[in-house]
């Protein structure tokens, strides 16, 4: 979707798929990862969700984007997490220790900014983009990470015809040819969560399912 299309939504309000708790696949999966506790973990588009802090409280040190203003200053006050702010280019950087927040358009950031990173997590990223846009985005997350990066990805598979997105459809295969090419592909765990998604069955969802995967950068 274009920035226009999630500026606005931040604007209204209209962040039904932001959660209050931890993801249920993190907290499950993510040791099975064995991702070093003073490691970096990049979390794409990661909104305000308080995931990030969940990372950080086990010693990772945690890098977010997003392209809202509103997003990343709406969790540092909702969580009193004080941060110094500086441009740097395009970009604005919120950091504290332990956290860092940069603000800007995803396909202009670079490796020099980034840094390095050994795990990347994705719950809301890849399911956000049109199809139009996935490649382009899987293709920057290999550009951006190295041999060898683990990656725990969240996705929802439903009849894309009874709803249109966002959240997208992304199934098995879309996530082999995405990223089979340079990374190993796990799938973890699969659940129909329809019961628990009364705002998607209120769009005309009626087959609802979250699959997670464990990817492993080649």
């Amino acid at each position: 979707m274009q920035p226009a299309f999630w500026h606005e939504r931040w604007r209204t309000g209209q962040i039904g798929f932001h959660k209050s708790a931890p993801d249920r696949h993190l907290e499950q999966y993510w040791p099975s990862l064995a991702i070093g506790s003073d490691s970096r973990v990049w979390v794409p588009l990661c909104g305000k969700s308080v995931d990030l802090l969940w990372l950080r409280a086990r010693g990772h040190a945690v890098t977010g984007v997003e392209i809202s203003t509103i997003a990343l200053e709406s969790f540092l006050l909702e969580h009193g997490v004080p941060a110094r702010r500086r441009v740097a280019g395009e970009f604005d950087m919120y950091e504290t220790s332990g956290l860092q927040l940069i603000r800007g358009d995803f396909f202009a950031l670079t490796p020099s900014l980034l840094g390095s990173v050994s795990a990347v997590y994705d719950r809301a990223a890849l399911i956000s983009w049109n199809p139009e846009m996935r490649d382009a985005y899987a293709g920057r997350v290999a550009a951006l990470t190295a041999p060898g990066t683990q990656t725990l990805l969240v996705t929802m598979e439903y009849p894309q015809e009874q709803m249109k997105g966002p959240p997208f459809s992304v199934d098995a295969a879309d996530v082999e040819r995405l990223y089979g090419q340079n990374h190993v592909i796990q799938e973890l765990s699969r659940l129909d969560i329809l019961s628990d998604e009364p705002r998607l069955r209120a769009r005309g969802v009626k087959r609802l399912h979250e699959v997670c995967y464990r990817l492993t950068r080649l």
